[in-house]
């Protein structure tokens, strides 16, 4: 006799099988067989404030500093085992009122180095709200700790507020730092921001070619503090200035690589990229609030002929939970064929692909809106997909079959279940 449970298990069977089917493990495989890097190792200090306002309970109903530990053991947990990681404090140790004493209140929590995840998540479970805000000493502590190899450089810093021992000023500290050519990142994440706090961290950040990131629920702190110690492990990439154009034909020629730029609010902002036969062009697009902006916002990246007709469009929106916004888009140039030899040479003609960048942010009217917003457009052109591949049928405009196919998976699984119903309904009449 078929039972309710044999019967729900031949359901996900069936739809296990056709996920099977469309998604390959070929990328799965491939990761797992690729090799450890042998390069220098990337060092991450991660900056805490421990001052007496991360008592303040404003973090999805529990205090700052709850909120900070629980993010903490989150990343700890997930640090990447290449990554030399240590963290230090600020505010943790002085809680009188003696300024001078407090100024100097930073220490070293735990060494940069291998990380030990039990004795981290100790360390961080000791620590307490206490005292004043010296970020920069803490600043110029955490520089000294990652003294030293040949890897990449990160210092995260965490607060909920301004620093409090001017006029040693953390942007100058910064400004510093990079002037010194160590290659050192500052990232800093502003718990519950007031626009003075805002300011202060953008500044810090900027001066040395970091982020900054406006926090105000747990996992926002834990996602984010994640992806930068993750990112200290990536090749370090240093961002081309370049300047869009109001029209496509005016428009900056880009290659494979990074780029930064500024957009006005409501501005349209045009390059051009060339896309050989064979090769698909990837391109994303990241614009930051650097100020105070308005709730619902959106950024548009599209990709177009140079005859105006548009190829593909990547959108996303916000509301007001995030200091970045970031879409992206994929165009795979069909391989060379006899069409597109040029002048019989045999060689490939490339197709310029116009980017078009656009965001819909907007401000009160005390912000200023100059400079623009920072832009930040990545573009890559790489291999194209194999026609007789799996992965080729989720290309653009070939993604057909894989619909017919989830059509056909949700049809029969609508006809079982309500065989199942009935099923059920005449067992239920002869009991």
């Amino acid at each position: 006799m078929i039972t309710r449970k044999r019967l729900a298990a031949g359901v996900c069977g069936l739809l296990a099988t056709l996920a099977v089917g469309l998604f390959p493990s070929g990328a799965a495989a491939d990761a797992a067989d690729a090799e450890p890097s042998s390069g220098p190792a990337p060092k991450v200090d991660l900056v805490l404030d421990v001052s007496g306002s991360m008592r303040t309970r404003d973090i999805d109903g529990q205090s700052r500093m709850a909120a900070a530990k629980q993010a903490f053991n989150e990343v700890l947990d997930a640090v990447p085992e290449e990554v030399r990681l240590g963290i230090r404090t600020l505010g943790a140790n002085y809680p009188g009122e003696d300024r001078k004493l407090g100024c100097k209140d930073t220490r070293q929590l735990y060494p940069v180095g291998p990380l030990d995840r039990t004795e981290a998540k100790t360390a961080v479970g000791t620590l307490a709200p206490t005292g004043w805000t010296p970020i920069g000493p803490a600043l110029l502590g955490a520089a000294e700790d990652l003294e030293g190899g040949d890897g990449t450089r990160r210092i995260v810093l965490i607060t909920d507020g301004e620093d409090t021992c001017a006029p040693l000023d953390p942007c100058e500290v910064a400004r510093d730092i990079a002037a010194k050519g160590i290659h050192l990142v500052i990232d800093t994440l502003g718990l519950v921001p007031d626009a003075k706090t805002r300011r202060q961290l953008t500044c810090i950040a900027e001066a040395t070619g970091g982020t900054y990131t406006s926090v105000r629920h747990t996992d926002e702190l834990s996602g984010r503090v994640s992806q930068l110690v993750d990112r200290a492990a990536d090749p370090v990439v240093t961002p081309v200035a370049t300047e869009g154009a109001a029209q496509c034909t005016d428009a900056p020629q880009l290659r494979p690589g990074l780029y930064t730029d500024r957009e006005e609010f409501g501005e349209h902002r045009w390059y051009r990229v060339d896309v050989p036969p064979g090769r698909e062009l990837r391109a994303s697009v990241s614009i930051a609030a650097d100020r105070a902006v308005d709730d619902d916002y959106g950024v548009l990246l599209r990709a177009v002929t140079v005859h105006g007709r548009e190829i593909v469009r990547g959108a996303e929106a916000g509301n007001g939970r995030t200091d970045v916004i970031s879409t992206g888009l994929r165009y795979p140039k069909p391989p060379l064929d006899d069409e597109d030899d040029a002048n019989g040479t045999g060689e490939p003609a490339a197709e310029t692909v116009c980017l078009e960048v656009s965001s819909s942010f907007s401000a009160p009217d005390a912000v200023k809106k100059t400079p623009g917003l920072p832009v930040e457009l990545a573009i890559d052109l790489v291999e194209g997909p194999d026609e007789a591949s799996d992965v080729a049928a989720f290309g653009l405009g070939r993604g057909w079959w894989p619909l017919a196919v989830l059509a056909l998976a949700g049809l029969l699984t609508g006809l079982l279940w309500g065989w199942i119903s009935r099923w059920r309904v005449a067992v239920w009449r002869t009991h």
